[in-house]
């Protein structure tokens, strides 16, 4: 399965966002999403995940034999601020998403503490109210929620930065664990990280998305040279006259 998107373009009035955006992303990897403040990410993600309209181009979802529009139930987001209800507790809260979920959860809702063990939540914690959740805990629920409606696309929204050593290398796995049946896209500003978890990273710079070369990060000062690609349209080779992505 890929996601392929193809002359995707988002405009604020003058300001334009996205440039003919052309890339393909494929089930079974972890892109890192690479971009200065301001490059539009956040603007990319919101049209993935369907929160706002792309002014032109597709989203689609391809396999062998088959080729569709990308629809919201294909999308996870998992924001950098976790948005979950407060009133109830973690263990609740996943219950009644089950139930609620039942149509696309299949007997998945059987066993909640072994849901709970597998993004590590202690007992205790599992049964506390999620406004006395640390954002790691949050996070991890919001995880949890993707582990069960198994959406094609997941986009996790600098998911990993306020995480504590050891949460942050569970979910580390965890993410690597669930690549094999999702395509996730994972946008951070934190370039070690992105080097350690993701299998592509790419750069999202004057609206376009472009590859960096698997060559460039076996080298000695691939810090300094990402962060030159970063700060140089003409290193991109990203134009309006070379808008398609490519390799670096």
């Amino acid at each position: 399965m890929r996601l392929v998107l193809q002359d995707l373009r988002k405009s604020f009035g003058e300001k334009k966002v996205l440039a003919d955006v052309n890339f393909q992303f494929e089930k079974g990897k972890i892109y890192g999403l690479l971009g200065r403040n301001g490059a539009g990410k956040t603007t990319l993600f919101n049209c993935l995940g369907g929160e706002i309209q792309a002014d032109n181009g597709t989203m689609k979802l391809v396999n062998e034999s088959t080729s569709r529009d990308l629809e919201m139930d294909d999308v996870g987001y998992v924001y950098s601020l976790p948005m979950l209800p407060e009133f109830l507790t973690g263990y609740e809260f996943v219950r009644f998403f089950i139930e609620v979920n039942g149509d696309v959860i299949e007997g998945q809702g059987n066993d909640m503490d072994g849901l709970f063990d597998m993004i590590h939540m202690s007992h205790e914690d599992r049964h506390k109210l999620i406004k006395h959740y640390s954002h790691g805990m949050k996070n991890k629920v919001q995880m949890l929620l993707f582990l069960l409606i198994k959406p094609t696309v997941i986009l996790l929204d600098e998911p990993l930065t306020s995480f504590d050593v050891v949460v942050a290398s569970e979910m580390k796995q965890l993410l690597r664990d669930m690549k094999k049946d999702h395509i996730l896209i994972f946008s951070t500003h934190i370039l070690q990280l992105a080097t350690d978890l993701c299998d592509e990273l790419i750069i999202l710079n004057h609206g376009s998305l472009t590859s960096i070369s698997p060559e460039i990060l076996t080298q000695p000062d691939f810090e300094e040279q990402i962060i030159k690609l970063l700060r140089n349209e003409n290193e991109l080779g990203m134009g309006e006259e070379n808008a398609d992505a490519g390799n670096l």
